[in-house]
């Protein structure tokens, strides 16, 4: 039987069945689990859920008289009160990426803590909670909504030491704006969106020096590596009531349109939508990322370089498709324009891809910096235009993020 009771009334041994109030203001990435260690109560009193579901036929049940909502409003109450915490009022009205950012950098540290704690439970064997990644899919895809660049762009500012982590975040978002690019249907999207989340999991089950190996791969340790989608979706053939295409995506994102990826070498028609689209999403990121051996690329030279390889690497309409979500020049590219200023992209421009909204910062004439403003280059009589993608390793402006997205760069 379900009750809902006050946080200070939680004791050792009682089965915690979901929180009150929104999934990411908990601090733990599973919602129902039995408290087995009086830390886990604390840290719960000490976050802002005030009121939590037990469920007293897995756990302990309260004191006799202690004040609980009564048995019938319980069953009377449950299910929409379950239904309300899972699906809140959702707040995806189109905003600027500036007005976005912070709100998506809240979102992607606590999506760095979630998904930390998903992989420590798949490494002890436990099984991943499906329940908290559609909520946290949920919150990602909303703000996707609201900016499709904003935490996109944000969740690319990992570091290496967490990649393995944060690299499930940004290909969960880059999936979800993929996804509806692609006009798929709205279950379709949280579907890939759940997918690009889950894709890596099997890396759990990868040993940490081997993931996290400053240099190249011996032969031996990239084989362990590559076994990673058949270990991710055991992992997941484990849970309950898990996404058909997670599990497709999981065993098939190192696939590639040619035959020549792994591990079933599939090809062309033979690989699902959802597969092509976490290739390519996961590769971008992959490459955009500062990863233990190399620092991450800009992300238009990235989009440049996967070009070159979209024939035999990728479908060609879902690359062509994902360039059209993210844009040619991506927020946080560096760019040169033909005024001889230097700036970086901050917003994109539907309508037109080669001419996104740029914030000037650098004269390269006089070879110094310059009072930032915004130059919106498909604004009529705009004169400005982009001549060349700039190397930030050639220019080496330490404040370079800031300057893009308004955040110290330790923030996200």
């Amino acid at each position: 039987m379900l009750k809902r009771i006050g946080v200070q009334q939680l004791t050792v041994g009682m089965y915690l069945k979901e929180f009150c109030g929104p999934w990411l203001e908990h601090p733990f990435w599973r919602s129902s689990f039995v408290i087995s260690d009086a830390k886990d109560i604390d840290t719960i009193r000490a976050s802002s859920v005030r009121e939590v579901w037990i469920d007293c036929a897995k756990g302990l049940d309260l004191p006799p008289g202690e004040a609980v909502v009564s048995v019938a409003e319980s069953e009377a109450q449950v299910d929409a009160e379950l239904a309300v915490t899972a699906d809140s009022v959702r707040d995806t009205a189109r905003v600027p990426s500036a007005a976005e950012f912070t709100r998506a950098a809240k979102i992607v540290a606590n999506s760095r803590q979630a998904v930390t704690s998903m992989f420590a439970e798949a490494r002890m064997g436990r099984t991943v909670d499906t329940g908290g990644a559609r909520r946290l899919v949920e919150e990602i895809s909303d703000s996707v909504s609201r900016s499709a660049g904003a935490l996109i762009s944000l969740a690319r500012l990992k570091t290496a030491d967490d990649y393995t982590y944060m690299h499930s975040v940004a290909v969960c978002a880059l999936m979800v704006a993929l996804a509806r690019q692609l006009g798929l249907r709205k279950e379709e999207v949280r579907s890939a969106g759940i997918a690009g989340l889950l894709h890596d999991l099997g890396k759990a089950a990868i040993p940490i020096e081997i993931l996290n190996k400053p240099g190249k791969l011996t032969d031996a340790e990239f084989a362990i590596v590559k076994a990673h989608p058949e270990k991710g979706q055991q992992i997941l053939l484990e849970s309950s009531d898990v996404d058909p295409v997670a599990l497709d995506v999981v065993l098939h994102h190192h696939e590639k349109n040619d035959g020549s990826g792994y591990p079933k070498r599939l090809r062309g028609a033979a690989i699902s939508l959802f597969a092509k689209m976490a290739a390519v999403c996961d590769v971008y990121d992959a490459i955009t990322s500062n990863r233990p051996y190399k620092a991450g690329w800009d992300p238009a030279e990235s989009l440049r370089k996967m070009a070159e390889w979209s024939n035999g690497h990728f479908d060609p309409a879902v690359f062509q498709a994902f360039v059209k979500s993210i844009g040619i020049y991506p927020i946080g590219s560096l760019v040169l324009l033909n005024c001889g200023r230097i700036g970086v992209v901050i917003e994109q421009n539907e309508k037109s891809l080669l001419h996104p909204q740029v914030k000037v910062f650098f004269s390269t004439r006089r070879a110094t910096r310059i009072l930032p403003e915004v130059l919106n280059l498909a604004r009529p009589g705009c004169r400005q235009k982009i001549v060349s993608r700039e190397d930030p390793a050639k220019w080496n402006f330490p404040d370079l993020n800031e300057i893009w997205c308004g955040l110290a760069e330790s923030s996200p």
